[in-house]
């Protein structure tokens, strides 16, 4: 029995062991992938057209621009420093020593690495660039670190003031490329913004994924046939909450009830609806937009 127990317990240690290794495999790769791809959309696009992006990066462009006998890498060093010890003591020190070691191989590749000029229209120029500086800052994320930190800075922020991180960084880059047209030039600065669109949208698609997902709560007098349609005819789990009725349009209901959570990607919320209104069409259906799954039954194929 007891060699039993020491049995389970090494094999638990084990499994553990392997999924700490392969997640952290997993985030060099995807860092690794981040650092070379945004150094491809600096080098190739960006620097040798003088072109700016938005947050730290921006910062970083715009200092060398202005100081330009002092090489970029030691900007973007500097620049995210302070956001590296604020994103230690927000997140955590592991999201603070892979950002680290993410902004420095991302300094000396810039500083070391060189590659020929693509196309001179400026227009090619401001969406690739944006795009693989936005793809390099994404896959970083997705590994668990930054090479831009006006993020981290965003969220410290929100949570001291008022400000959302989606306010913050709008206000951070509007000041950027203000100073952008006044220190450089106003065609520069519009340039620039548009790299920064390309950039966040790019950001955006890495970190949400191909498939948008959505998550959607069914309140049904018939909820246990809808769990079953759910189930069956489209292959998604579901989650029963529990709850009691509130007020509604029959006003006010003691009965216990039953809640409906389930999570489907955006092209088969139009399927999950027809479903619910063959069953019930007084259901009163809630969707939300969600970042990402993991586990369930989200990402495997249906049933049927």
């Amino acid at each position: 029995m007891v060699k039993t127990f020491f049995s389970n317990v090494y094999k638990e240690s084990s499994r553990i062991t392997r999924i700490v290794y392969t997640r952290h495999l997993k985030d060099f790769v995807l860092i690794s992938i981040g650092v070379t791809m945004a150094t491809i959309g600096l080098k190739e696009f960006l620097l040798p057209n003088q072109f700016l992006d938005g947050g730290a990066m921006g910062v970083s462009l715009l200092l060398n621009k202005m100081f330009g006998h002092i090489d970029l890498s030691i900007f973007i060093i500097l620049v995210n420093l302070p956001f590296i010890i604020i994103g230690a003591r927000q997140v955590s020190y592991g999201f603070a020593i892979k950002s680290t070691l993410a902004i420095i191989a991302l300094s000396l590749l810039v500083h070391f690495i060189h590659f020929p000029a693509i196309t001179e229209d400026k227009l090619l120029i401001s969406v690739f660039g944006g795009f693989f500086l936005g793809a390099g800052i994404g896959f970083s994320i997705r590994g668990g670190a930054v090479i831009d930190g006006t993020e981290v800075l965003a969220l410290y922020v929100n949570r001291k003031t008022s400000l959302t991180v989606g306010d913050f960084i709008s206000v951070f880059n509007i000041i950027l490329f203000s100073l952008a047209a006044f220190l450089v030039s106003v065609e520069t600065a519009m340039y620039s913004m548009l790299t920064y669109f390309a950039a966040s949208k790019t950001v955006d698609f890495i970190i949400n994924g191909i498939e948008e997902y959505i998550g959607v709560t069914i309140i049904s007098r018939k909820a246990s046939d809808v769990k079953q349609a759910i189930t069956e005819n489209l292959g998604r789990g579901v989650t029963v909450y529990k709850a009691e009725s509130g007020y509604g349009k029959t006003g006010l209901n003691y009965d216990e009830n039953k809640i409906l959570f389930c999570v489907v990607t955006r092209l088969e919320v139009t399927k999950l609806l027809l479903e619910i209104d063959k069953i019930d069409e007084d259901a009163f259906v809630v969707q939300h937009a969600i970042r990402d799954t993991k586990g369930g039954m989200i990402k495997k194929r249906p049933l049927h």
